[in-house]
């Protein structure tokens, strides 16, 4: 938002013009289209087409969820009858279950199993050979389907051991995984769709006559006029007509002063209309409108590729020639030293089955899925990937002043009595005469007032002095509360250095005068946020610089910065100089994070080596932001950097989990060490493989804010 950078005190501003800042303009947020979120290089999880397997939309990211909960379940429970079945299992453990047919009873399960529950993988596998570019879902379809066949073989008379139990485990242990990784990321969108209850779903149609007509928020078209009545939720972005009244967006914008809206300006759905009846004309619905855009959001930031997810993905691809050339290698050396057919192809399979990559593959996405549903549930809308994943590598972190480390909302900071008067008697009349406004001053005054638990009394001929103040009756006197420039109009004597003590700290002052005496002064300020000072002294305990970066003039950005224990601080710079000071900072070797909230935060964050807006109000700030923070709370950068270097530590992890398994399995399974009478056995290979998943899974699972 653009900030006033004019000082307070010097009787520049009426008393009903004290809004220290624009009111939010929701412009479209651009019409770039998202591409399908997705695992594998860009292809679909189960290859069913692109109608019921891509990312688009909440229903069909639902329905992929539900489908793999199902395949899962289902392939689980048939896989046990498929372990107690199998030979190779029964020898492992010492026993013999065996009887006549029971082979044929293991290969129809089996079956089942590899077409139901293996379907997504091999239909993925030949979508991306279609595509001529193999990764982890060919080599999980090749793993299954050499381990089906060769399987299939020995049950009709082929010499050699079945790898079913290995196949449906393999099979139940990637249902699994996907399951998890679509369930995470499904929690991420859950947790910003709660907005979506903020909508009522119906609307106060007004016809071409005037009249009222109840009717369905989705009947709504652009253009139409609705009515709003106070206290009802404007049920879609539009501009208002007719009326005027306080607009708490606290839910959307996390601005927790009501916004003062009159003809012209711009409305959210789904904020609350406190006071006044209200005509607006609908500007945006369905996916245009802002809540909608805000979930877009979240598509988004799950659509962002992670550098390190990139590397998974091609590491896969790779894989997949290196244990497809690996297993033909095999059978050639195999035969070559003079075994048999069957020994060299059993080996062959078992390399091909065992070396599947699934851990290395579910390694970074799953990490991924959990970071970006932590973070939405921290209120952290992640928009690029790369640039969150560089937050761990931050030396300063440079912040806008006003709304950013401040509240945007005024506070009585002072209050100065005169005429032997009490300074409780001086709020007393003040917030008597204010408490029928909705205005952010008259707020202020009020919430102080009832902190000290003054009583207040009734007005009578409230009347307010266009541009300079209120006055009203109490008790049969005239009380005024005025700006300094009526006082100083009407030449009222009052304590000049004391009022530019005050002024020159940033603070709004008003004139408190009953009877058209002056009795007293009150000052205001835009409140610090409690949550900055904690997020500069965490900053600091990390070791990170922290810098103010503001419009406002020198000597309210030092009262600012001394309150919060900022040492490095640069005011008065213009919004096109914002981001030529943070090139400058970057300069130093420093790795830099920009924090604002408004227009002329925009060329910096963009500047900057990680863009974050405070709040989702402008739309600009959320267009060059990398990060959003919804919730306004400078805390939450600190949470952000945090989350940064466990989600990094997490993926190292499960990467050096995924390869390890990978670097023993192969060169085993192929027989290096069979002339010294060590081989790695189909079964043993296989617990190794559920184990190396197992673990990678649990480990992404653990990562916590």
């Amino acid at each position: 938002m653009v900030k006033n950078n004019e000082n307070h005190g010097q009787g520049k501003h009426a008393h009903e013009q004290h809004t220290s800042r624009e009111q939010h303009s929701h412009q479209e947020h651009g019409g770039d289209g998202h591409n399908c979120h997705d695992h594998h290089e860009n292809q679909d999880h189960g290859g069913h087409g692109d109608t019921s397997y891509d990312h688009h939309g909440h229903h069909d990211h639902g329905d992929m969820v539900n489908d793999f909960k199902k395949r899962f379940y289902t392939s689980l429970i048939v896989t046990i009858p498929i372990l107690i079945l199998s030979p190779m299992l029964q020898h492992f453990i010492g026993v013999d279950w065996r009887f006549e047919f029971d082979h044929y009873i293991l290969f129809a399960l089996s079956t089942f199993v590899f077409f139901y529950g293996g379907w997504p993988f091999i239909t993925g596998g030949i979508n991306e050979l279609k595509d001529k570019n193999p990764g982890m879902m060919t080599l999980i379809g090749f793993a299954i389907v050499v381990a089906y066949g060769y399987s299939t073989l020995t049950v009709f008379g082929w010499e050699g051991n079945d790898f079913f139990w290995e196949l449906a485990t393999l099979i139940d242990i990637m249902l699994l995984g996907h399951w998890i990784e679509m369930r995470s990321i499904m929690g991420a969108s859950n947790a910003l769709e709660e907005l979506v209850k903020l909508m009522p779903s119906e609307a106060h149609k007004l016809n071409e006559n005037d009249e009222v007509e109840d009717v369905s928020v989705a009947d709504l078209r652009n253009n139409n006029r609705i009515l709003v009545k106070p206290g009802e939720k404007i049920p879609v972005d539009g501009t208002i007509l007719d009326g005027k009244s306080a607009i708490d967006e606290s839910m959307l914008t996390g601005e927790s002063v009501p916004v003062e809206k009159q003809v012209g300006d711009e409305v959210i759905g789904g904020s609350v209309n406190k006071e006044g009846s209200l005509t607006v004309q609908v500007e945006k619905t369905g996916e245009d409108s802002y809540l909608s855009q805000v979930i877009t959001l979240v598509k988004q930031a799950q659509e962002s590729k992670s550098r390190t997810q990139d590397v998974t993905n091609r590491a896969a691809k790779w894989l997949f020639y290196l244990a497809l050339g690996s297993g033909f290698l095999t059978l050639i050396i195999w035969l070559v030293l003079g075994y048999s057919f069957d020994i060299a192809l059993e080996r062959m399979v078992t390399v091909m089955v065992i070396t599947c990559p699934h851990a290395l593959g579910l390694a970074a996405p799953l990490v991924i899925a959990v970071s970006t549903s932590i973070s939405a549930q921290s209120g952290l809308l992640i928009r690029n990937r790369v640039h969150f994943e560089g937050a761990r590598n931050l030396n300063a972190v440079v912040f806008d002043k006003t709304g950013t480390l401040t509240k945007g909302e005024f506070g009585v900071t002072d209050v100065v009595s005169m005429e032997g008067k009490e300074k409780a008697e001086v709020l007393m009349w003040a917030a008597s005469l204010e408490q029928n406004s909705e205005h952010p001053l008259a707020a202020g005054i009020v919430k102080e007032a009832k902190g000290e638990n003054l009583t207040l009394k009734k007005i009578t001929n409230f009347d307010s002095i266009t541009g300079k103040g209120i006055e009203g009756t109490i008790d049969g006197k005239k009380v005024n509360v005025v700006s300094p420039g009526y006082v100083q109009n009407t030449l009222i004597k009052y304590d000049q250095e004391q009022f530019n003590e005050m002024s020159e700290k940033g603070k709004t002052v008003v004139f408190v005068l009953l009877n058209d005496t002056l009795i007293g002064m009150i000052a205001l300020g835009d409140i610090v946020r409690e949550t900055a000072q904690e997020a500069i002294s965490a900053l600091k305990a990390s070791g990170i610089h922290s810098i103010m970066l503001t419009g406002d003039n020198k000597k309210v950005a030092q009262w600012v910065a001394k309150q919060l224990d900022i040492d490095e601080v640069y005011a008065e710079v213009l919004p096109n100089e914002k981001s030529d000071q943070v090139k400058k900072i970057k300069e130093k070797g420093w790795k830099v994070a920009m924090t604002g909230d408004g227009i002329n935060d925009a060329p910096a964050l963009a500047t900057a080596d990680l863009g974050i807006a405070i709040g989702a109000g402008t739309d600009v700030a959320m267009e060059t932001a990398d990060v959003v923070l919804v919730k306004s709370n400078p805390k939450d950068v600190v949470t952000l950097i945090n989350l940064s270097k466990k989600t990094y530590r997490k993926m190292v992890q499960n990467l050096w989990w995924a390869t390890g398994y990978n670097i023993f399995a192969i060169p085993l399974a192929a027989g290096v060490l069979a002339p010294i009478g060590v081989v790695l056995s189909p079964a043993v290979g296989a617990i190794l493989m559920s184990i190396s998943t197992v673990i990678v899974a649990i480990n992404a699972k653990m990562l916590k804010a």
